[in-house]
């Protein structure tokens, strides 16, 4: 079930949003991760999150900041099972236009945007990383 995030699934929160990154961006250095949690924990919380909610455990979440997707998350034992997808389907009727950005190395987030109906807007290298990143936003430009 979707549901507007609350203040007891933070700590949640945080561990999928690790265990995602450091799971799906091997390329980054971990202590970079590490490095911003508590800054990411604290904007978090001011953030609009929905949250995937199955049986009174968070297993999801995706973050909002206006228009911006600042993450969509899923937890390792549930990826692959559309859950992602329809948590994003969810915002997209909140929100719209929507923009994002991703590590162009994260193929698979790449291709998973794309299949949703983002496109690329530019591309760039993250000046914290040194990675290169896309900006990519829905409905896609003509």
């Amino acid at each position: 079930m979707i549901r507007l995030a609350e203040r007891q699934d933070l700590d949640r929160i945080m561990e999928i949003w690790l265990e995602g990154n450091l799971q799906a961006h091997d390329f980054v250095d971990p202590d970079y991760w590490i490095g911003c949690f508590q800054e990411v924990r604290e904007a978090i919380a001011q953030a609009d999150v929905w949250v995937w909610d199955e049986n009174d455990r968070v297993e999801a979440f995706a973050g909002m900041v206006e228009h911006y997707l600042a993450g969509l998350f899923v937890s390792g034992a549930q990826r692959g099972k559309g859950i992602g997808g329809l948590l994003l389907e969810h915002i997209k009727e909140q929100r719209f236009p929507l923009t994002l950005h991703v590590y162009s190395r994260n193929a698979g987030a790449v291709q998973f945007y794309e299949r949703h109906g983002f496109g690329t807007v530019s591309e760039y290298i993250d000046p914290e990383t040194g990675q290169p990143e896309r900006e990519m936003i829905f409905p896609p430009r003509s």
